[in-house]
């Protein structure tokens, strides 16, 4: 048991070092461009909280948009970090238990901002 302890702590401490992007972070009208080792995904966050979602298996499937929320990011396992949206090197679960292949890069359009 004491194994398993260490392992998640060292993986909750390796995630504050990846490239993220934090709930508290976003507002209503962000749009993020998210890249995986197989799909790029636009996830638009609206005003209750949810994602309205296209790109990737929701686009192959014919399901895109859809309107869902963003469970968290995992390593590919049981442990979910629920506190960030998206992360490089984790994988993005949504709402409806997608999961994503690995985040490789990972774009932020903040609502209001101009170039």
């Amino acid at each position: 048991m004491k194994v398993i302890a260490a392992s998640l702590d060292m993986m909750l401490a390796s995630a504050e070092h990846l490239q993220q992007v934090s709930r508290k972070d976003l507002r209503r009208g962000d749009r993020l461009l998210v890249f995986t080792r197989n799909s790029c995904y636009s996830l638009l966050l609206l005003e209750d909280g949810d994602f309205l979602v296209s790109g990737g298996w929701f686009d192959r499937h014919r399901r895109s948009p859809v309107k869902t929320t963003v469970a968290g990011c995992s390593w590919g396992g049981s442990v979910i970090k629920v506190d960030i949206v998206a992360a490089c090197g984790l994988s993005l679960e949504f709402g409806n238990r997608l999961v994503t292949s690995a985040i490789q890069r990972i774009v932020i359009f903040k609502h209001g901002c101009s170039n």
